[in-house]
């Protein structure tokens, strides 16, 4: 049966600091360590020498013995999830803005955008105290309105919804681990499930097509290929480093950790994804320096033009045309999911549902003999 006990502390001019002791010890969520006292920050006169002395004392312990009965109900029915009160009023708003910062290096502008979605939802002064399935519902079904908050006012799809939810969900995921919130909201919420739509990739000639066109930016150009070759995200390709770089001529292979998972990856590379990269530099420099994303688009609608290709082609595009040409040069699914750093291989299968090139070349590997069928059955036709 788990304790909470009153302590005091001697201070200095006859007073005694106020303390909890837990017994036994619960775990702090937040450091993942045992915590065993809670220091208060207030006092008591050892002996009071007036009715206002008294009074402080009286109402401090008053007070403490309230807190105290506090933190055993907290303890008893959060399974030992203590959380104090100052994390309790503090900001949400401001922790998803850290944690949208810190998730990903990359200047991609959904991570920016599910931060000021959440604010146009929610105000500036969402606590954590504030934060309970109903605000999550009601987010969602805010999201699923479509609300253009942009500069243009567009609404936005269900799949950039998505996008952005799920971003919430994983900062509510977070604060859950660090002991921020009581409550693994994440795992209350369903995420928006997403809408399936057609995935633009290359064609083997079409990616040689743009390889031979000039583009306004040789560095987008050469990240943009990279992409095309290794199957790295932007995100990916726009940290990586030359320390990262290793290997040489036949084995080299990439060593990093990907943005967006935060998984560790060893990633084998060709020596033509290499040759793009050009003239090494020192390990700390990145490979693509001084690559945005807000300058690809401009880019790519010049470049794709010039090449004579009208596909709606973005840079995650060329991550898409890595996977399918793969799969169609006959690389095994489990493979191709290993190369894309792809934590299930359920991800992967969507790039099967693409290529009509090879569900036409599969319709025609049944081959059978069709000559005693013809002789039994004139209206039989030849097959062409």
């Amino acid at each position: 049966m788990p304790k909470v006990h009153i302590r005091k502390k001697a201070l200095t001019r006859g007073r005694h600091s106020i303390y909890l002791d837990f017994s036994p010890p619960i775990r702090n969520k937040r450091t993942g360590k045992p915590q065993r006292f809670e220091f208060l920050d207030i006092f008591v006169y050892d002996k009071p020498e007036n009715n206002i002395e008294r009074r402080h004392n009286s109402e401090t312990m008053e007070l403490v013995e309230n807190l105290r009965a506090n933190r055993l109900l907290d303890i008893q029915n959060r399974n030992y999830g203590f959380i104090s009160n100052r994390d309790r009023s503090a900001s949400f708003v401001d922790y998803f803005k850290e944690f949208i910062n810190t998730k990903t290096r990359s200047d991609c502008d959904n991570n920016a955008m599910s931060y000021r979605y959440f604010v146009a939802f929610a105000g500036q002064d969402v606590i954590f105290n504030d934060l309970d399935g109903f605000l999550c519902e009601d987010y969602k079904n805010f999201m699923l309105s479509g609300p253009g908050i942009s500069r243009r006012g567009r609404p936005i799809s269900r799949n950039t919804a998505a996008n952005y939810y799920a971003k919430f969900r994983s900062a509510l995921e977070r604060a859950y681990k660090q002991g921020l919130i009581t409550v693994d909201l994440k795992s209350q919420t369903s995420p928006i499930k997403l809408k399936e739509t057609h995935r633009e990739q290359l064609e083997l000639e079409e990616f040689q097509l743009l390889v031979d066109t000039p583009a306004k930016s040789d560095l987008v150009k050469r990240a943009a290929i990279f992409s095309g070759l290794t199957g790295l995200r932007f995100s990916d390709v726009k940290t990586l480093t030359w320390g990262e770089v290793r290997g040489s001529a036949g084995k080299y292979y990439l060593q990093f950790t990907q943005e967006k998972t935060e998984g560790a990856e060893i990633l084998p590379v060709s020596d033509q994804a290499i040759a793009v990269l050009g003239e090494r530099e020192e390990g700390h420099q990145r490979c693509f320096n001084n690559l945005h994303y807000s300058n690809v688009k401009p880019v790519f609608n010049d470049w794709l033009e010039s090449a004579g290709i009208g596909k709606n082609i973005t840079f995650h595009s060329f991550r898409h045309t890595f996977a399918t040409l793969q799969l169609e040069f006959g690389t095994d699914i489990l493979t191709v999911s290993k190369l894309l750093g792809h934590k299930v291989i359920k991800t992967t299968l969507i790039y099967t549902k693409v290529k009509d090139k090879m569900k036409i070349e599969a319709t025609g590997r049944i081959k059978l003999n069709l000559k005693n069928m013809r002789k039994n059955n004139g209206k039989t036709k030849n097959p062409k």
